[in-house]
């Protein structure tokens, strides 16, 4: 199974989505959309902008 975006629409109709692994495990969810066409935009973003993003750990735990 590839890694894929489901879009889904939540208990108070709103559109979200989330990313599920390839091994078929939920990594993350979305905010809520009023429209499907909002979540697809938003999904479209992160599948073009995650090459770039940084990672930043605010915790102050020592490893």
């Amino acid at each position: 199974m590839a890694a894929k975006f489901e879009i889904y629409k939540d208990k108070k109709g709103e559109f979200r989505f989330r990313y599920v692994a390839s091994n078929g495990e939920p990594m993350f969810g979305s905010e809520g959309y009023t429209t499907k066409a909002s979540a697809k935009s938003a999904i479209e973003s992160i599948k073009k902008n995650v090459p770039d993003a940084d990672v930043v750990d605010t915790t102050t735990e020592v490893a």
